[in-house]
């Protein structure tokens, strides 16, 4: 087996290598940064792991056309490439935020897409195109959905609240319940293997999370156990909090309504179907253990 990755700089993508390169599998780096980066895409590999992407700017400032340009028009032109291969596996790594923005229920494959931001647009364009394409015999095309995916390394609005821990700033957000899905870096590493490695596996969309939900303030008091720290949690008033982060959206405050929703808002993904055709019961790491792990690499 060998896998070639775009996006190995990122998180995931540096996660990734290690991995495959801990197991022994040859892993090779496509740089869609380089003009000449279809020079590098090699016939033998097995799978292309596309992760090369824009990620969410929570600040709002980047333009819209760069989304697309790079998540949809650069998902495009490298599997059109993939095509003409003679590379068995296409890997596109989307979002679960390119079906919707907020979820209510549980989200799983099923679900219509219906995203209101550029980034989820994007992603979700990109994913139509894809799908719309014939593919060759003996090809496969997986679309993966990850959720909220942490780990060592890893950085983002799982840091943020690590920081406010730290500090000893007592959570101020206690007020909004919610329950959340979470991707460990090693669940997503050992999924992503172990769809390779089965050949009936058939193409489509699937959905990555870990088995457990949790709540923000779950996460507050494992972070603070993990501190050796008691909990600080301020049950301050909602619509308080609500008017504070509508005034973030004006003015340069640490907290704004993106960044509100990301912290407060219940997001709980189903990773039934990936399970189901994988044939196993449950991910080797379980959410707690999974967020343990990044929040010492914090220390």
């Amino acid at each position: 087996m060998m896998v070639q990755l775009t996006g190995a700089t990122g998180f995931v993508g540096s996660s990734l290598l290690k991995y495959f390169q801990a197991r022994l599998v040859k892993c090779s780096v496509i740089s869609m940064r380089d003009e000449n980066w279809i020079t590098q895409i090699d016939n033998s590999a097995t799978a292309i792991v596309h992760l090369a992407g824009k990620a969410h700017d929570t600040s709002n400032s980047s333009s819209p056309a760069e989304y697309f340009r790079i998540n949809r028009d650069l998902t495009i032109a490298i599997f059109n490439k993939f095509i003409k291969s003679e590379i068995r596996d296409f890997f596109y790594f989307s979002s679960v935020k390119a079906v919707v923005d907020s979820a209510e229920g549980i989200l799983d494959e099923t679900v219509t897409g219906d995203p209101k931001t550029p980034y989820g647009k994007s992603k979700l364009e990109a994913e139509a195109y894809l799908l719309d394409q014939v593919l060759p015999k003996g090809k496969r095309l997986f679309i993966i959905r990850p959720c909220m995916v942490h780990g060592p390394g890893n950085k983002g609005n799982f840091n943020l609240l690590y920081k406010v821990v730290k500090k000893g700033i007592p959570w101020p957000l206690a007020a909004f319940s919610n329950q959340r899905s979470f991707l460990s870096i090693d669940n997503l590493c050992y999924l992503l293997e172990a769809m390779i490695q089965k050949d009936n596996l058939q193409s489509g969309i699937y959905n990555f999370a870990d088995d457990e939900v949790l709540s923000t303030n779950d996460l507050v008091i494992l972070i603070s156990k993990t501190l050796g720290k008691k909990a600080r949690l301020w049950n301050v008033p909602s619509f308080l909090i609500t008017t504070i982060a509508k005034v973030g959206d004006i003015l340069p405050l640490p907290l704004n309504s993106e960044r509100l929703k990301k912290l407060t808002e219940s997001y709980i993904v189903s990773n039934l179907k990936i399970k189901k055709s994988l044939e196993i019961e449950k991910l080797p790491t379980n959410a707690r253990e999974g967020l343990l792990r990044t929040i010492k690499s914090l220390l």
